[in-house]
């Protein structure tokens, strides 16, 4: 039997085909045998699409919009982009590691479609703070932070997801699998050239999205016994705001 390669081309479609909602050329087949293989681009895809929603929120700045509105449009094209696939996870998390008695109530919760209100006390907390961090940036920052947080943010993802088992048999993240640990290395040195990219603040915008993003992991870890769909957003969207703060900070 073949062994399957560490890197595919095609993986970066099948990628972009999970953590967004941009129509690709997508042989579903093929990324379904490929998997969580294909997680080492989850950090390029973020970058992609954090450059371009950072773009949307640049050209509003350099047509006269205010700061705020600019931050406020790079959120609707991100939205609009994923289909606020970790807005989602992150709600449904809060609920469920907020409200659940224990493992089994938590996951019960977190099943549930309707939000609670600790998804929605998360949910204004993560959109306020990564607004006010956009709202500080100039044009070309704009796009290099998004780009950078979209990289780190979803390299943290991968971190989480390979380093923590599924809490249940179902759901998306059981569905993908368990990246390995030769896939997830890849992904953090493609992040890691990718933050490098904005200069040395990027690497610090990395390593914050990790150090914020880390309690929520181990939580999940010591509530549920590992991670599922729903922790990994909410993983994604603390270590986005991480980036974001510390880029907002430093620049």
């Amino acid at each position: 039997m073949r062994k399957s390669p560490l890197i595919e081309a095609h993986d970066v479609l099948a990628a972009a085909s999970l953590l967004s909602r941009i129509p690709l050329p997508v042989d579903h087949a093929r990324a379904g045998e490929r998997g969580a293989a294909a997680a080492w681009a989850w950090p390029l895809v973020g970058a992609v699409v954090g450059g371009l929603a950072g773009a949307v929120g640049a050209l509003a700045l350099l047509f006269g919009a205010p700061a705020g509105v600019a931050a406020g449009l790079v959120l609707v094209a991100l939205a609009v982009a994923t289909g606020a696939l970790h807005e989602d996870g992150l709600a449904d998390c809060a609920d469920g590691l907020g409200g659940g008695r224990n493992r089994d109530h938590a996951l019960e919760i977190m099943k549930d479609s309707r939000v609670g209100a600790y998804g929605v006390v998360a949910l204004v907390l993560a959109l306020g703070l990564r607004w006010q961090s956009l709202a500080v940036f100039e044009p070309m920052q704009l796009v290099l932070a998004a780009a950078v947080a979209g990289a780190a943010s979803r390299a943290v993802m991968l971190a989480a997801m390979t380093a923590l088992p599924a809490a249940r048999s179902g759901g998306l993240s059981a569905g993908v699998g368990r990246p390995a640990a030769a896939t997830a290395f890849v992904g953090t040195a493609l992040a890691l050239v990718l933050c490098f990219l904005a200069g040395f603040v990027g690497l610090i915008g990395l390593a914050t999205a990790a150090l914020l993003a880390l309690p929520l992991a181990l939580f999940a870890k010591r509530k549920l016994g590992g991670q599922t769909g729903d922790v990994l957003g909410g993983v994604q969207q603390c270590a986005e705001i991480g980036a974001l703060v510390a880029l907002a900070i430093l620049i």
